[in-house]
């Protein structure tokens, strides 16, 4: 290839299918609207089209990591890759809700396939720690653009094209994509061969199934309910088995000694408190801008135009400041700027003007921005490189379990509340805008103990030493 080194090339090949598969989160919420009026879905249908897709993939990622390890990371990689193309086709090609939601299902097991090896096939791109550092910035920001800008690209394309093309619009790009990636990434696999931890994936998907079942529907069945009860008691001890597996088998999908990490552990938690805040912000407020303000699905989706502006601007700095600050001071300050975004944007109610929102806009990108890199390295630094690429199948697992309960524990919020208002003689719009100000004030709350967690688990470590490495060699896959 030429200007660039090939592992270069290859990185922009990885990054790209990370931005498809990212923005596949986040593209959809715009267009709902149009989705819903198209084919009839009530919200907790539109909820499904939305979990449907990062349910799967999260459930399924670290499987995928494992057999990337198996059977190898590039083949993995563009065998997820042609998968999510394919189902972003048939996405784009639904004319019924179950054949959308089968598609989306689909998209999942793919993005599950091609994701979780990425953050092992950089490490081996680039063995130099300051390359290395370089890459991973290139790959997070990639990431988070795709969230800024999924929104603007779904309200372009549902409004002067088709719905259908926020989907359809994956398929040349995934061929690209494809064929970049397939002419400059090596294969690479670990001398040690890890079988696949059946009973630990069986019961980790159990729990996430049963847990988004019970959030989307607990309005519609009544969360008292016999079958609603039942998924969340079946959700517990789905979770607390495979708590119980991965700590008691010699192979494990997630070695729980990760855990004993305090960077580790806390920037997981971290992460996932941001990831909630996201589709908080995204998935709702696109809904509200639309139904509520009146914007058309472009206006809405160039709303969102700043914080991508914010957010790209930021994210170069962001380690210049964790140097500088610190990685918590930095971290901890991204998340006060989420969480004053969410509480700035829960005031403004059914009168608002585009102007109004800007600032809460700004201020989501600028702190995404600055927690992003920071914390991804946080993250990785403080695994040794015999277990870097199970660190990485847990940090994007992390982020997609994050995303569906951004979702469904928002959704029941509103939905719950939208009804008691209802209830009491409201009209929809107003039952709508009182659910909506409930759940992002509430989302606001818990993304704000991610601040103290910053705090106190991101700071420079002196005394804590890294995870001990097994018996995997450099840069094992999951």
């Amino acid at each position: 290839m030429p200007l660039l080194p090939r592992r270069w090339w290859a990185l922009i090949g990885v990054s790209l299918a990370t931005f498809m598969t990212f923005l596949d989160n986040n593209v959809v919420n715009v267009a709902l609207p149009s989705i819903q009026s198209d084919l009839g879905l009530s919200i907790s249908g539109l909820e499904w089209v939305v979990s449907s897709y990062i349910l799967v993939f999260a459930g399924l990622m670290l499987a995928g990591g494992r057999l990337a390890d198996l059977f190898g990371r590039r083949r993995m990689f563009l065998g997820g890759l042609a998968v999510f193309t394919l189902a972003s086709l048939l996405a784009g090609l639904a004319d019924s809700p179950a054949m959308l939601i089968g598609a989306r299902v689909l998209q999942g097991v793919g993005a599950a396939a091609a994701i979780p090896p990425t953050l092992a096939i950089i490490a081996g791109l680039f063995p130099d720690d300051a390359e290395r550092a370089k890459a991973v910035g290139v790959w997070s920001a990639i990431g988070a653009l795709a969230l800024a800008l999924g929104p603007f690209t779904g309200g372009v394309l549902s409004q002067h094209v088709d719905w259908s093309w926020i989907f359809l619009i994956n398929v040349p790009f995934g061929v690209i994509t494809f064929a970049l990636t397939a002419l400059t990434l090596d294969e690479t696999r670990e001398r040690v061969r890890h079988r696949l931890d059946l009973p630990g994936l069986v019961t980790s998907a159990i729990a996430l199934f049963a847990v988004t079942y019970a959030l989307i529907e607990g309005h519609n069945r009544g969360w008292t309910s016999s079958v609603i009860v039942g998924c969340f008691a079946v959700g517990a001890a789905a979770l607390a088995a495979f708590v119980v597996i991965e700590s008691r088998r010699p192979d494990p999908m997630v070695d729980m000694s990760m855990f004993r990490s305090r960077a580790f552990s806390g920037g997981i938690a971290v992460m996932m408190l941001w990831g909630f805040g996201v589709m908080g912000i995204y998935f709702f407020t696109a809904m509200y801008l639309q139904n509520v303000l009146g914007f058309s699905p472009t206006a809405a989706g160039a709303a969102f135009i700043p914080m991508a502006v914010a957010m790209v601007l930021v994210s170069p700095l962001a380690p210049l400041a964790a140097r500088r600050l610190g990685t918590n001071v930095t971290v901890a300050l991204g998340v006060a700027g989420i969480v004053g975004a969410l509480l700035d944007i829960s005031t403004i109610g059914e009168h608002g003007h585009i102007l109004d929102l800007m600032p809460a806009f700004i201020g989501f990108g600028i702190g995404s921005g600055l927690l992003m890199t920071p914390l991804n390295t946080a993250i990785m630094d403080r695994m040794p490189p015999a277990v870097a690429g199970a660190a990485g199948a847990v940090v994007n697992a992390s982020r997609e379990i994050s995303a569906l309960l951004g979702v469904t524990i928002v959704g029941a919020i509103l939905t719950t509340r939208a009804a008691t208002v209802a209830g009491q003689g409201a009209a929809p719009m107003h039952a709508f805008l009182e659910g909506y100000r409930l759940a992002i004030i509430v989302a606001g709350v818990i993304v704000a103990v991610g601040i103290p967690l910053a705090l106190i688990t991101l700071r420079t470590p002196r005394a804590e030493a890294p995870v001990a490495a097994a018996t995997e060699p450099v840069g094992a896959a999951v």
